[in-house]
């Protein structure tokens, strides 16, 4: 009877755990990112006038395939080109759904965002905020995707229609907790600037960036990269610099 009781008791402590995992189990995870960064470079040019900035966000998905989530980062680039008489905050929403094809190692990911600047624009400049659609097809670690603007972009006249294609790769090195990575992409921008002259042959442009992460403890990256375009200088040039040329950053950023 002693050894039915122990036994028993064995049983039941050695499931108690597993019924413990069972309930805390949920279809939906949250999960949240916060970063240090000594330059926000976006499609290659530098938003902040390759200064540093301070970026944090939080995420939702489903078990269904549903996500959902908000961004945030300091800027310059709109107070910096006097098309804001302040404005200092960019603010990204964004919510789709992604999954697998099949048991394949391809995915896809179709989605919104809206990209908001609060601020003050100043005489004869429009607002700067834009909201995309975008899908991606993916295959391990590389991503193609196609983002395309439903509104004026990032303060461009008559730029509804804009779109940008880019392909990343995102490779790990073994287990040495380095990944590299390596990306392409093309703005061709849509409408005109004045009659004659296309918004695409004055900002239009193909950037790239390549960089490494290194994983650390307590789910810490850092990491280093470098990008660049081939953006008219002139087109991108303010306060003596051009922000679409020779960007360099190094980051530490924490996912929680």
């Amino acid at each position: 009877m002693k050894k039915a009781i122990l036994a028993s008791a064995v049983i039941t402590a050695l499931a108690l755990p597993l019924g413990v995992q069972a309930a805390e189990s949920s279809d939906h995870t949250f999960t949240g990112n916060v970063g240090i960064f000594s330059n926000y470079v976006f499609r290659g040019v530098t938003q902040t006038s390759e200064n540093g900035a301070v970026q944090g966000g939080f995420d939702y998905a489903h078990a269904s395939g549903v996500y959902a989530g908000a961004w945030g980062s300091n800027i310059s680039w709109l107070s910096d080109s006097a098309a804001y008489t302040a404005s200092s905050l960019e603010l990204d929403v964004y919510g789709g759904y992604k999954g697998t094809i099949g048991k394949s190692d391809f995915g896809y990911d179709v989605g919104g965002i809206y990209y908001y600047y609060p601020g003050d624009k100043n005489p004869g400049f429009i607002s700067a905020d834009t909201g995309e659609i975008y899908a991606a097809l993916s295959w391990k670690w590389i991503t193609a995707k196609v983002s395309y603007a439903v509104t004026d972009y990032f303060g461009f006249v008559d730029s509804k229609g804009t779109y940008y294609a880019d392909l990343s790769a995102s490779v790990p090195i073994g287990k040495t907790g380095l990944t590299v990575l390596g990306h392409v992409g093309v703005v061709k921008l849509a409408g005109d600037f004045a009659p004659g002259v296309s918004n695409d042959s004055l900002f239009g442009y193909t950037d790239w960036k390549v960089g490494v992460n290194y994983a650390l403890p307590k789910d810490f990256t850092v990491g280093v990269f470098y990008a660049d375009t081939n953006a008219v200088k002139a087109s991108y040039t303010f306060l003596g610099s051009n922000w679409a040329d020779n960007q360099v950053g190094v980051f530490i950023q924490k996912t929680f």
